[in-house]
């Protein structure tokens, strides 16, 4: 194994200068934001009260003004509204598929954009947010990875993609309003957007800290799943520090395979990540590790492939998510036929594993799985060019 070949296409990301001016409290910890209110004149006996009649506000009622705030004086509301401001990403654009799937289209500070997607279903409301504008990997499937890292998102715009579908779905509560009156339209988040989330931990960390919080927006740990490309050093972190679910984007049975797939592989090949994967402090029969696999015609869909797979996952309590590929112009790649996704799936169950075949949703609007790209550097490349850049031509 080598690491001298190229990865990602840019590992370092450019720090981002905070704006001057009022500190943004969505984003900020309780613990930052009693800081911050400490710093700027709360007096420390009553910061704790204030953080949590501010935090309630902002995540239980989804206020934006300072002003509504009434179990706080009038005086105090003129000094948060001095020094602070109450700023989640502004909604650009919202598509909504045939299906029932809503793209949105998010701009975050800088004029930078970023796409999230809310997909309903009879159970449950997914949405899936971004750790990132565009990414640092150059997965050969993903339409996002054919896009440039920007740079990564701070806490506050990854928690504000939340609280702005939320808006959208209109799911803030009314006042009189009980908890749990009414399903939640939104009881999900997968970070399967743009990016990956592990080259952006502390952010992604501090976000999903604030959406799990009882007192605010209040998702559990385990409606939240973090999918990775398999960044090796953060995954015990992941379990220690955000104890969520884990998915990882694993897509091929060899490392010859997967180095072309999931460039990430040559730094940490498919036996460190395993290796990593068994050891993973939250990986049992109930918190199963999921697999996803796009299924790739003549790539990685062979009776081989699958048969290699359920032996390589062997001893992780897991399931496989069969990822039929969602196509984009000029992409690579082809779907595998369907006959072959439901055979594979056949050998995977039969060896015990639960073989689920994702619904492609949202196709209509190109929001399903691994076609996001921000739509100012969406580009047309012809199909020559991708697999040049992803080492296949």
């Amino acid at each position: 194994m080598t690491d001298s070949a190229p990865i990602t296409q840019d590992v370092m990301t450019i720090p981002r200068k905070l704006p001057e001016g009022p500190v943004n409290i969505v984003g900020l910890t309780r613990d930052g934001l009693r800081d911050a209110l400490i710093a700027n004149g709360t007096p420390e006996k009553q910061a704790k009260m204030r953080v949590n009649q501010i935090w309630q506000w902002v995540y239980w009622w989804g206020v934006r003004d300072f002003e509504a705030m009434t179990n706080l004086s009038k005086a105090y509301r003129a000094q948060l509204a001095e020094k602070f401001v109450i700023e989640i990403p502004e909604m650009v654009s919202k598509q909504v598929s045939a299906d029932g799937t809503r793209k949105y289209l998010a701009r975050i500070a800088g004029g930078h954009e970023v796409e999230v997607v809310y997909i309903p279903e009879t159970d449950r409301g997914t949405l899936c947010i971004s750790s990132q504008v565009g990414c640092t990997l150059t997965c050969s499937f993903c339409h996002t990875g054919t896009q440039k890292l920007v740079r990564n998102l701070t806490a506050g715009e990854i928690v504000g993609q939340v609280m702005m579908a939320r808006d959208d779905l209109g799911e803030w509560p009314k006042p009189g309003e009980g908890a749990g009156e009414k399903p939640r339209l939104l009881s999900n988040i997968v970070l399967m957007g743009m990016g990956e989330p592990l080259y952006n931990f502390d952010n992604v960390r501090d976000a999903m800290k604030i959406a799990m919080d009882g007192e605010g927006i209040s998702l559990s740990r385990r409606r939240i799943t973090l999918s990775t490309s398999g960044v090796v050093p953060e995954i015990a972190k992941t379990a220690e520090e955000i104890g969520c679910m884990l998915a990882v984007s694993f897509h091929a049975t060899t490392d010859e395979v997967r180095d072309k797939l999931v460039p990430i592989n040559k730094k940490w090949n498919i036996a460190t990540l395993l290796e990593a994967l068994k050891a993973y402090p939250k990986a049992s029969n109930s918190e199963r590790i999921t697999f996803e696999y796009v299924m790739l015609k003549d790539v990685n869909d062979s009776d081989e492939d699958a048969r290699r797979l359920v032996q390589l996952i062997k001893g992780i309590p897991a399931k496989i998510n069969l990822i039929p590929f969602n196509e984009w112009p000029g992409a690579p790649h082809q779907r595998s036929d369907w006959e072959r996704i439901e055979r594979f799936a056949d050998i995977v169950y039969k060896a015990g594993y639960a073989s689920p075949i994702r619904t492609p949703r949202g196709e209509d609007i190109m929001a399903a799985c691994g076609q996001l790209k921000s739509a100012t550097e969406r580009q047309r490349k012809s199909r020559k060019a991708i697999e040049a850049e992803a080492g296949m031509g």
